[in-house]
C-alpha cells in the first residue's frame, strides 16, 4: 500500500475516494524510562528511550490507519499527517494520531 503525505500520487490517478481514516496509539512511558530520560537530560544527549518510544508509537497508528484502509477497500492512502500529543496528569502518556484519505488509485 503506497502511503504518502502528498495529495496525490506520481504516475497514478486516484479513482475513488474511501474516506478518512485515523490510526490512534496511546502510550504510558514508565518509571524506567523516565529515570534513564532524566540522567540524558542532567548528563546531556539523546534520550533512546523516549525515542524508541516515539518511534513504535508512529509505526502502530501507521499500521493501525493502513489497516482501516483496507477494510475499506482502499490501496493507497494520500495527505498523511502524523501529529504527537503529551497527555496526562503529569504528562506521562504519549498519543500519535495518523490520519490521510483513503483512495483507490489506479
Amino acid at each position: 500500500m503506497i502511503i504518502t503525505t502528498t495529495p496525490q500520487i506520481e504516475g497514478k490517478r486516484i479513482a475513488e475516494y474511501k474516506g478518512i481514516v485515523f490510526g490512534e496509539v496511546i502510550n504510558g512511558v514508565n518509571f524506567v524510562k523516565d529515570f534513564a530520560a532524566g540522567l540524558t537530560s542532567f548528563f546531556g544527549g539523546r534520550s533512546g528511550s523516549y525515542e524508541g518510544e516515539l518511534i513504535q508509537a508512529r509505526e502502530d497508528a501507521i499500521k493501525e490507519m493502513r489497516q482501516r484502509a483496507v477494510e475499506l477497500g482502499a490501496n493507497a492512502i494520500v495527505g498523511v499527517d502524523i501529529d504527537y500529543e503529551v497527555l496526562g496528569k503529569d504528562g506521562n502518556m504519549l498519543m500519535v494520531t495518523a490520519s490521510g484519505t483513503a483512495v483507490t488509485a489506479e
